[in-house]
Protein backbone atom coordinates (compact mmCIF):
# COMPACT_ATOMS: atom_id res chain seq x y z
CA UNK A 1 0.00 0.00 0.00
CA UNK A 2 3.02 1.97 0.68
CA UNK A 3 6.98 1.93 0.78
CA UNK A 4 9.39 3.69 2.42
CA UNK A 5 12.73 3.46 1.20
CA UNK A 6 15.76 5.13 2.74
CA UNK A 7 13.56 7.67 4.25
CA UNK A 8 14.90 10.59 6.29
CA UNK A 9 12.40 13.19 8.37
CA UNK A 10 13.28 16.48 10.37
CA UNK A 11 11.94 18.46 12.95
CA UNK A 12 12.53 21.98 13.01
CA UNK A 13 15.14 21.74 10.28
CA UNK A 14 17.17 19.06 12.50
CA UNK A 15 17.73 15.56 11.20
CA UNK A 16 15.42 13.30 13.50
CA UNK A 17 15.17 9.93 11.49
CA UNK A 18 17.25 8.56 8.72
CA UNK A 19 17.29 5.12 6.35
CA UNK A 20 14.19 4.28 7.35
CA UNK A 21 12.58 0.92 4.86
CA UNK A 22 9.86 -0.45 5.37
CA UNK A 23 6.67 -1.53 3.69
CA UNK A 24 2.35 -1.43 4.60
CA UNK A 25 0.66 -4.08 3.01
CA UNK A 26 -3.02 -4.65 2.87
CA UNK A 27 -4.48 -6.75 5.86
CA UNK A 28 -1.50 -5.36 8.42
CA UNK A 29 -0.91 -4.16 11.21
CA UNK A 30 2.41 -1.83 11.64
CA UNK A 31 2.82 -1.24 15.27
CA UNK A 32 5.67 1.96 15.55
CA UNK A 33 7.72 2.18 18.67
CA UNK A 34 10.46 4.11 20.33
CA UNK A 35 10.69 6.46 23.05
CA UNK A 36 8.82 9.71 23.63
CA UNK A 37 10.69 12.59 21.47
CA UNK A 38 12.49 9.74 19.17
CA UNK A 39 10.53 10.71 15.70
CA UNK A 40 7.41 8.65 15.76
CA UNK A 41 5.13 11.56 15.64
CA UNK A 42 7.24 13.28 12.85
CA UNK A 43 7.16 10.24 10.74
CA UNK A 44 3.44 10.08 11.10
CA UNK A 45 2.98 13.50 10.00
CA UNK A 46 5.68 12.77 6.71
CA UNK A 47 3.65 10.00 5.77
CA UNK A 48 0.45 11.82 5.98
CA UNK A 49 1.79 14.74 3.86
CA UNK A 50 1.78 17.33 6.40
CA UNK A 51 5.53 17.95 5.79
CA UNK A 52 8.05 16.57 2.94
CA UNK A 53 10.55 14.28 3.52
CA UNK A 54 14.39 15.37 4.09
CA UNK A 55 15.66 12.63 2.85
CA UNK A 56 14.40 9.16 0.14
CA UNK A 57 10.76 8.82 -1.06
CA UNK A 58 7.50 7.41 0.14
CA UNK A 59 6.26 5.14 -2.80
CA UNK A 60 2.27 4.63 -2.79
CA UNK A 61 -0.95 6.18 -2.85
CA UNK A 62 -0.67 8.54 -0.06
CA UNK A 63 -4.19 10.40 -1.49
CA UNK A 64 -5.38 6.96 0.31
CA UNK A 65 -4.14 7.95 3.60
CA UNK A 66 -6.29 8.72 7.16
CA UNK A 67 -4.51 10.31 9.65
CA UNK A 68 -5.37 10.24 13.33
CA UNK A 69 -3.41 13.00 15.47
CA UNK A 70 -3.19 13.92 19.10
CA UNK A 71 -6.03 15.85 18.35
CA UNK A 72 -9.49 14.85 18.11
CA UNK A 73 -10.51 17.42 15.65
CA UNK A 74 -13.87 17.88 16.96
CA UNK A 75 -15.87 20.84 16.59
CA UNK A 76 -17.72 20.87 19.94
CA UNK A 77 -21.05 23.03 19.32
CA UNK A 78 -21.88 20.00 16.80
CA UNK A 79 -23.41 16.87 17.90
CA UNK A 80 -21.40 13.95 17.87
CA UNK A 81 -23.54 12.54 15.01
CA UNK A 82 -23.15 15.98 13.02
CA UNK A 83 -19.22 15.73 13.61
CA UNK A 84 -19.41 12.23 11.97
CA UNK A 85 -21.79 13.88 9.23
CA UNK A 86 -19.43 16.51 8.86
CA UNK A 87 -16.15 14.29 8.23
CA UNK A 88 -18.19 11.88 5.80
CA UNK A 89 -19.02 15.00 3.95
CA UNK A 90 -15.32 16.03 3.94
CA UNK A 91 -14.33 12.51 2.48
CA UNK A 92 -17.16 12.18 0.46
CA UNK A 93 -18.56 9.26 2.12
CA UNK A 94 -22.18 7.92 3.15
CA UNK A 95 -23.57 7.08 6.44
CA UNK A 96 -22.10 7.05 10.62
CA UNK A 97 -23.68 4.37 11.53
CA UNK A 98 -21.10 2.20 11.49
CA UNK A 99 -18.89 4.37 13.61
CA UNK A 100 -21.18 5.16 15.79
CA UNK A 101 -21.50 1.24 16.68
CA UNK A 102 -17.75 0.61 16.98
CA UNK A 103 -17.18 3.29 18.97
CA UNK A 104 -20.44 2.81 21.10
CA UNK A 105 -21.52 6.03 20.66
CA UNK A 106 -25.19 5.55 19.55
CA UNK A 107 -26.33 6.95 23.10
CA UNK A 108 -24.10 10.06 22.44
CA UNK A 109 -25.50 10.66 19.35
CA UNK A 110 -27.37 14.04 20.38
CA UNK A 111 -24.78 15.33 22.50
CA UNK A 112 -22.90 18.01 21.78
CA UNK A 113 -19.31 17.16 21.14
CA UNK A 114 -17.94 20.15 23.92
CA UNK A 115 -20.02 18.23 26.72
CA UNK A 116 -18.23 15.02 26.36
CA UNK A 117 -15.54 13.05 28.72
CA UNK A 118 -12.19 13.16 27.68
CA UNK A 119 -12.39 9.84 26.63
CA UNK A 120 -15.86 9.84 24.95
CA UNK A 121 -14.31 13.04 22.95
CA UNK A 122 -11.28 10.38 21.88
CA UNK A 123 -13.99 7.62 20.76
CA UNK A 124 -15.65 10.55 18.67
CA UNK A 125 -12.39 11.37 17.13
CA UNK A 126 -11.01 7.77 16.41
CA UNK A 127 -14.87 6.69 15.22
CA UNK A 128 -13.80 9.72 12.03
CA UNK A 129 -11.63 7.30 11.03
CA UNK A 130 -14.46 4.90 10.23
CA UNK A 131 -16.04 7.63 7.84
CA UNK A 132 -13.05 8.55 6.05
CA UNK A 133 -13.47 5.37 3.17
CA UNK A 134 -9.56 5.70 3.16
CA UNK A 135 -7.76 2.16 3.29
CA UNK A 136 -4.58 3.23 5.23
CA UNK A 137 -5.21 4.24 8.86
CA UNK A 138 -2.11 6.16 10.81
CA UNK A 139 -2.54 6.85 14.35
CA UNK A 140 -0.66 8.61 17.05
CA UNK A 141 -0.79 7.23 20.59
CA UNK A 142 -4.60 6.51 19.69
CA UNK A 143 -5.95 5.78 23.45
CA UNK A 144 -4.91 8.16 25.50
CA UNK A 145 -7.67 9.00 27.72
CA UNK A 146 -9.56 5.57 26.68
CA UNK A 147 -10.15 3.04 29.73
CA UNK A 148 -9.84 -0.46 28.92
CA UNK A 149 -13.23 -1.49 27.17
CA UNK A 150 -12.69 1.94 24.80
CA UNK A 151 -9.08 0.19 23.82
CA UNK A 152 -10.82 -2.94 22.95
CA UNK A 153 -13.23 -0.88 20.72
CA UNK A 154 -10.33 0.73 18.95
CA UNK A 155 -8.44 -2.63 18.82
CA UNK A 156 -11.83 -4.11 17.04
CA UNK A 157 -12.55 -1.28 15.17
CA UNK A 158 -9.26 -1.76 13.28
CA UNK A 159 -8.69 -6.08 13.06
CA UNK A 160 -12.46 -5.68 11.33
CA UNK A 161 -10.79 -2.59 8.86
CA UNK A 162 -7.54 -5.10 8.38
CA UNK A 163 -9.93 -8.03 7.55
CA UNK A 164 -11.70 -5.56 4.31
CA UNK A 165 -8.25 -5.44 3.22
CA UNK A 166 -7.39 -2.21 4.76
CA UNK A 167 -3.96 -1.36 6.58
CA UNK A 168 -2.75 0.87 10.09
CA UNK A 169 0.37 2.29 11.36
CA UNK A 170 -0.02 3.00 14.92
CA UNK A 171 2.20 4.79 17.40
CA UNK A 172 1.98 3.10 20.50
CA UNK A 173 3.57 2.49 23.79
CA UNK A 174 0.64 0.06 24.91
CA UNK A 175 0.04 -3.49 24.02
CA UNK A 176 -3.00 -3.52 22.13
CA UNK A 177 -3.66 -7.15 21.10
CA UNK A 178 -3.40 -7.09 17.52
CA UNK A 179 -1.61 -9.67 15.23
CA UNK A 180 1.05 -6.80 13.94
CA UNK A 181 4.44 -6.41 12.75
CA UNK A 182 6.60 -4.09 15.71
CA UNK A 183 8.95 -1.62 14.10
CA UNK A 184 11.16 0.16 16.45
CA UNK A 185 12.53 3.94 15.41
CA UNK A 186 15.42 3.77 17.75
CA UNK A 187 18.03 2.43 15.71
CA UNK A 188 16.99 4.80 12.67
CA UNK A 189 17.89 7.73 14.95
CA UNK A 190 19.54 10.49 12.84
CA UNK A 191 23.33 11.53 14.05
CA UNK A 192 22.62 15.28 15.40
CA UNK A 193 24.66 17.98 14.01
CA UNK A 194 27.94 19.29 15.57
CA UNK A 195 27.64 22.60 18.55
CA UNK A 196 29.98 24.40 15.73
CA UNK A 197 27.23 23.91 13.00
CA UNK A 198 24.33 24.98 14.76
CA UNK A 199 23.67 27.53 12.25
CA UNK A 200 23.79 25.79 9.56
CA UNK A 201 20.10 24.20 10.74
CA UNK A 202 18.50 27.63 10.00
CA UNK A 203 20.33 28.58 6.15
Amino acid sequence: MFELKDLGVTRGGVPILEGLNFALTPGQALILRGPNGSGKTTLLRTIAGLQPPHAGEILGDLEDVAYAAHADGLKSTLTVSENLTFWASVFGTQGIDAALTAFDLHGLASRPAGALSAGQKRRLGLARMVVTGRRIWVFDEPTVSLDTRAVEMFADAVRAHLETGGAALIATHIELGLDGVVFDVTPFRAKQPDAGAFDEVFL
